[in-house]
């Protein structure tokens, strides 16, 4: 029961998005503006609380900048594949390689089996994955879509937008040491009830604005299925980099089930709205929703592996 009670909320509000759509309860400019409100409001605060309040451990740093070369051959290869996957949307295919939705997904599935004080072998992969969609992707969109603009008025749209703010401010924060000084003073429940419910309706309405984008087009289906393809098989090779380069670590079967739901988990939600200034049309975003659903199916089959073959 633990995994439908992961999942079911997940594609209840998937469900319930195609729904709003269908039957007309949302228009796409309502949809529009809870998009920017998520993506421009509430998610650089959760980004900012993450690394805020992250304990990055020395010995973590090589799994860490591991994920992260990862990460960034991910976006090489979507680069690199358009011949073979299709060019219609060829345009976001690197983004749909890159990252895993670790948060919403891999945590619970994980926790489910192994319990929460092993948590933390998940949350170590959201920091490259942070660093990624929150840092070098916002760059790469501004850079994309910036024009003939000069170099000072690009630098001026990166570093003024949210999320590389919320980074930026979050580390710098977490290197000095400020979560821990607050966690001695009495404002620390003032801080995190705040955070709390800045933070609680992300999800919910990310996922509702992905099933609302959600419509597989016959002509993109192809693509759709082969982008799927790529994505395990790279993935899988990152899998086995882990046990090539960690094979202490994977050794510990806890460890090692960690990292196979993890890297067999979809792109990170907030994927599509982080890339959406990139969308030339209605069928970049049918097809960036259709392909984070897709591969939830692709996540549910690797965890119920681990659970029948390796718990």
């Amino acid at each position: 029961m633990n995994e439908l009670s992961t999942l079911f909320p997940v594609f209840f509000m998937i469900i319930l998005g195609m729904i709003a759509r269908i039957k007309g309860f949302i228009s796409p400019e309502q949809k529009e503006g809870a998009n920017h409100i998520v993506f421009n409001v509430l998610f650089p605060i959760l980004i900012f609380n993450v690394l805020f309040t992250a304990k990055i451990e020395s010995s973590a740093i090589l799994i860490v900048l591991y994920v992260l070369i990862a990460f960034t051959l991910a976006l090489v290869l979507g680069k690199c594949i358009t011949k073979f996957t299709g060019k219609e949307v060829g345009h976001i295919f690197p983004y749909l390689l890159t990252t895993c939705e670790g948060g919403n997904v891999a945590l619970p599935l994980y926790t489910s089996i192994v319990g929460v004080a092993y948590a933390s072998n998940t949350v170590i992969f959201d920091i490259a994955e942070t660093v990624i969609a929150f840092i070098i992707i916002p760059v790469l969109v501004a850079k994309a879509t910036s024009g003939n603009t000069s170099t000072k008025e690009l630098l001026k749209t990166i570093f003024t937008n949210s999320f590389v703010i919320a980074v930026m401010l979050g580390l710098v924060l977490n290197l000095l040491g400020a979560y821990d000084m607050l966690s001695q003073t009495a404002f620390i429940d003032l801080y995190t009830n705040t955070i709390q419910q800045a933070t609680a309706p992300i999800v919910s309405l990310i996922l509702l604005i992905i099933g609302y984008n959600l419509k597989i087009n016959k002509d993109t289906l192809g693509s759709l299925l082969k982008l799927v393809g790529v994505r395990i098989v790279f993935y899988i090779l990152v899998i086995v980099g882990f046990f090539i380069f960690f094979p202490h670590l994977m050794a510990d079967k806890i460890y090692m089930m960690a990292v196979l739901i993890y890297f067999m988990c979809p792109t990170g939600f907030a994927m599509p709205m982080l890339i959406s200034p990139l969308n030339k049309s209605e069928e970049d975003e049918d097809f960036t929703a259709a392909f984070i659903s897709l591969f939830m199916v692709i996540t549910l089959i690797v965890y119920t592996y681990v659970v029948l073959f390796i718990a």
